[in-house]
């Protein structure tokens, strides 16, 4: 019997970890299919406070699990696979064990969704970004590419003006999903160039550790060309990582768990944290934040009931 479980070892997860653990409720935390989050697919990360000349995405997860691991947090390798959120104890299943506990932080987080392409996973770090925020400022006075047609895609795209030389916008149809006065906005950007009709058959080149084009093909003619650029972000949305709870929490349009007063739910002891709740900001200082929420709230919600 537990007193605090977390689900997820991102950002949120780990500084839930960390203050659950200072609050002597010794947490159990566990690590997921995408142990560390979306920080291990990255490399430099220069706008979390405190490192002056940026930290390694990695360095920084292994960096926070150490601290909740000092103040005595506990790991669980391993994906959760059900959870019974109707009554307490809640019950969570792994592949080969049961688990109870009195509450629950899910920091479950969100995934963001790829081409599917096998260069693409090799370069994610290395000149592929699912994030143009995050990642923007290495690409000064270089050529880009956003692949996507949505809102996602086009706040991406003009967000990048502010460093690239020019922002190539890779879309399979006609015109674009994004609202109009986004439209707007890109067209009158003279930064921005637009490939209708086009899809990313390929990244190049991960041989070499680095993106120096891409091949695309346009879906009217299937004439292929390559375009050198240095960078490829994919701006084709985020899923979170919520389909175990369907059906047990409030989510909303796109799946996002949503909280009131803080991170809680409408289930009493249950509360969410990071990206999996989170469809805007979706940075890691946001997510640590709302990890320390969970905790403190998870703790008052212990408390009340002794």
């Amino acid at each position: 019997m537990r007193n605090v479980v977390i689900i997820g070892s991102g950002c949120a997860g780990l500084t839930a970890g960390i203050y659950a653990a200072r609050a002597n409720l010794k947490p159990l935390v566990i690590r997921g299919v995408e142990a560390g989050g979306q920080l291990t697919l990255t490399t430099l990360v220069e706008n979390y406070p405190g490192f002056p000349k940026g930290v390694q995405g990695p360095e920084l997860i292994e960096l926070m699990q150490k601290q909740a691991t000092e103040f005595g947090a506990e790991f669980k390798e391993g994906n959760v696979t059900k959870v019974d959120l109707s009554q307490r104890p809640f019950v969570l299943e792994l592949s080969q064990e049961r688990l109870e506990t009195s509450t629950l932080i899910i920091a479950s987080g969100a995934s963001a969704k790829l081409l599917g392409l096998e260069s693409e996973r090799k370069l994610l770090g290395r000149g592929v970004s699912t994030c143009a925020t995050c990642d923007g400022y290495f690409f000064r006075g270089k050529d880009v590419v956003v692949v996507g047609g949505g809102d996602t895609a086009a706040e991406d795209a003009l967000f990048l003006t502010r460093y690239a030389n020019e922002v190539g916008i890779i879309h399979r149809r006609e015109q674009l999903r994004a609202s109009k006065i986004m439209q707007d906005r890109l067209r009158r950007n003279e930064k921005i160039k637009f490939h209708w009709n086009t899809v990313v058959d390929d990244i190049l080149d991960a041989d070499k550790h680095e993106v120096s084009g891409i091949k695309l093909r346009n879906l009217k003619t299937e004439e292929g060309t390559i375009k050198p650029v240095h960078g490829v972000f994919i701006g084709i949305g985020h899923e979170p990582n919520t389909s175990l709870f369907r059906g047990q929490l409030e989510m909303d349009d796109l799946g996002y768990l949503i909280t009131r007063e803080g991170s809680k739910t409408k289930i009493p002891g249950v509360f969410a944290a990071g990206d999996v709740k989170d469809r805007f900001y979706r940075q890691a200082i946001t997510a640590a934040g709302s990890g320390c929420m969970a905790a403190m709230d998870a703790e008052k919600f212990l408390e009340e009931e002794q």
